[in-house]
């Protein structure tokens, strides 16, 4: 409250007490199966299929990950995780190569791909020399095999930790590779700086240049200084040499961290005709780097011929860990293999090949993968799309049940071959751990095959369309509203396994099991609604997951009420805010009842929360719904009006 102080009006804001609850998504779903490449064992979000391809790969044959991500988006889904699985012993490709030392030659960079999988094995590099600066960097170009344009393609890159091109950080965002230099190596030069022809004779005032050693600074020296010994006269490359090594070692590190023996054993020497400065030290970073005395009248470096400014050549100490080139020729004639080169060469040291692993027989490495969505709290629904088993099923289902605010739905495939009445009510009967956290569909459906290769249409899981059409109905009706009907029409579909009659659905709905059917005025849509559990009050899709929504929903929007004083006040604030949020849905005709009254009650007074719980810190609120049930059989009566004149 502000303090009155003086005559005047004053405005304060003061809180409404209504808080606003924002909806839940409930449409976002998680996929676990098989994938050509991509990250194993981790949830990602992607969010269109053009994105899931680039980071997972297309179609494989024997998995039907990437067509029930496809199918999802085409029938309304918007986003949704991806959990990779993989055999045991799943190997990421990589190839080691050598560095360019002349003699001694030893591992300088490891290449991999960026995921397991025998998908690494066809991708290539080419290196080549850097185009700014090409003593020091090199390029990297990474290829498909028999492909002659590059995926990718790195420039300028150094070897050097730390530098803003360095190779590792530079391939970091890479969709196809990671990169790590061999820290081990003790091929690192010493840094020099090399002339770029035959010195002239120097003389006064011309006698300065800066020069920088080991990244230490750039110190002045002066040819001419009477310290620590008269320079003999600098008309000979020679002396010149001498008098810059002398002046060069009396000079004293600038920074701590720098080794003093990079001045104290430096060296210029005359090679070749031209002046060859070399650091004290030998490392990635050593270096020796000219620049122009801070006088120009006083500059040396002209007719020294040193600095990159005058053509001189300046090499670190990282250039002889460059990986080497690749022999001469064209792509794909001078393509390095990541995990499919030929025996290791005088460029190549090691390569090891990717591997799928072995093939997954059990149902358990799609189960060990559900843990990998548990933060993922924003992941309302759960498929592992082709793989038709009980088991999984079921322990799907309980996996749902029991996230910590059991807030995902489960929609489950039988096996393809489960395509007649009995096979369905085998299936559905051995599922052991049966609740309303799940729904299984069948049959399979007909699509196109999205690669090509077949002419005829494949059979697909229903789950990646039921996810998708269960996204859509959300978006454009609401969870309240069963996801089935006329309006359920399965994008992309163009046939089913077997076309089931009303009689053989009439056996399979009493046990729960939703029937894709085949109508000629609707096409292809989903005519069931109900989860597996046999408990009659959760018996219907839009109720369970009515009831998962307000969960969600009304948690994340009252944790402001953590440590509110647990009064009256609480309590009225609580019931405005899910008051308000309920009455939103009413409106929206979430409910059942002509009145609010009638639709639903929010609860938070003395009844509900009594003073041993305030003792104990808690709050209780009580709200309660008339849930939507679908109209699951229309019955139509008719009759004669008898008895009428002419």
């Amino acid at each position: 409250m502000a303090q009155l102080t003086y005559p005047g009006v004053y405005v304060e804001e003061v809180p409404s007490g209504v808080r606003p609850i924002a909806a839940a998504s409930t449409s976002i779903a998680a996929f676990i199966g098989i994938a050509e490449r991509g990250p194993v064992g981790e949830a990602v979000k992607v969010f269109n299929f053009t994105e899931y391809q680039n980071r997972y790969g297309g179609f494989l044959p024997g998995s039907f990950l990437s067509h029930a991500v496809y199918q999802f988006f085409n029938n309304g889904g918007t986003q949704c995780y991806i959990v990779r699985v993989a055999g045991a012993n799943a190997a990421t490709a990589n190839i080691v190569l050598r560095d360019r030392a002349a003699t001694n030659s030893q591992a300088s960079l490891t290449i991999f791909a960026s995921s397991p999988g025998a998908w690494g094995n066809q991708l290539a590099v080419v290196i080549a020399n850097g185009t700014n600066d090409p003593v020091n960097e090199f390029n990297l170009a990474v290829f498909q095999q028999d492909e002659l344009s590059p995926l990718e393609r790195f420039d300028n890159l150094s070897m050097v930790p730390g530098s803003p091109n360095f190779i590792e950080t530079a391939t970091a965002s890479s969709r196809y590779i990671r990169t790590a230099i061999n820290a081990g190596n003790t091929n690192a030069q010493a840094g020099t700086s090399r002339g770029a022809a035959a010195p002239l004779a120097l003389a006064s005032p011309k006698t300065r240049f800066r020069i920088n050693i080991n990244g230490d600074g750039f110190q002045e020296v002066d040819l001419q200084a009477a310290v620590p010994n008269p320079a003999p006269d600098l008309n000979s490359a020679a002396n010149i040499a001498t008098a810059i090594q002398a002046r060069v070692r009396a000079l004293t590190k600038l920074r701590a961290s720098t080794d003093q023996n990079a001045f104290a054993n430096f060296l210029c020497v005359v090679n070749n005709g031209v002046l060859l400065l070399t650091s004290g030290v030998a490392s990635a970073t050593s270096s020796v780097k000219v620049a122009l005395a801070a006088n120009a009248n006083q500059d040396a470096t002209g007719l020294l011929r040193l600095g990159l400014h005058n053509g001189g050549i300046e090499t670190l100490g990282a250039t002889v860990l460059r990986p080497q080139n690749n022999p001469p020729g064209i792509p794909p004639d001078n393509y390095f293999f990541v995990g499919d080169n030929s025996t290791p060469t005088a460029q190549v040291a090691s390569v090891t090949a990717g591997s799928d692993g072995s093939a997954i027989t059990t149902d358990q490495t799609y189960i060990d993968a559900f843990p990998k969505l548990d933060d993922k709290e924003d992941a309302s629904l759960l498929a592992v799309p082709g793989i038709g088993s009980p088991v999984l099923t079921g322990a799907a289902m309980n996996y749902c049940a029991n996230r910590s605010l059991s807030d995902c739905f489960f929609i489950g495939d039988m096996s393809q071959t489960d395509d007649s009445v009995e096979d369905a009510k085998i299936f559905r009967n051995a599922i052991t751990t049966k609740n309303s956290y799940g729904a299984i569909y069948a049959p399979w459906v007909q699509m196109l095959d999205p690669t090509g290769r077949s002419s005829t249409p494949i059979l697909a899981p229903p789950s990646g369309f039921v996810a998708g059409l269960y996204a859509k109905t959300d978006g454009q009706r609401g969870v309240w509203k069963a996801p089935a009907g006329t309006s359920a029409a399965l994008g992309g579909s163009v046939g089913l396994a077997v076309n089931l009659t009303d009689t053989q659905q009439g056996n399979l709905n009493p046990l729960n099991v939703n029937v894709i059917r085949q109508f000629a005025g609707s096409g292809i849509v989903l005519w069931g609604a109900r989860t597996v559990t046999s408990d009659p009050a959760w018996n219907y899709i839009p109720v369970r997951r009515m009831v998962i929504f307000l969960r969600v929903s009304i948690y994340r929007g009252i944790q402001w009420a953590v440590f509110e004083p647990n009064d009256e006040d609480l309590w009225s604030s609580l019931r405005l805010s899910i008051g308000s949020f309920m009455m939103n849905l009413f409106r929206q005709g979430a409910f059942q009842g002509a009145t609010p009254t009638q639709a639903f009650f929010v609860k938070c007074d003395s009844e509900t929360t009594t003073q041993t719980d305030i003792d104990a810190g808690v709050v209780n609120v009580l709200v309660g719904f008339a849930p939507l049930k679908p109209a699951e059989f229309v019955v139509v009566k008719i009759s004669q009006k008898a008895g009428q004149t002419a």
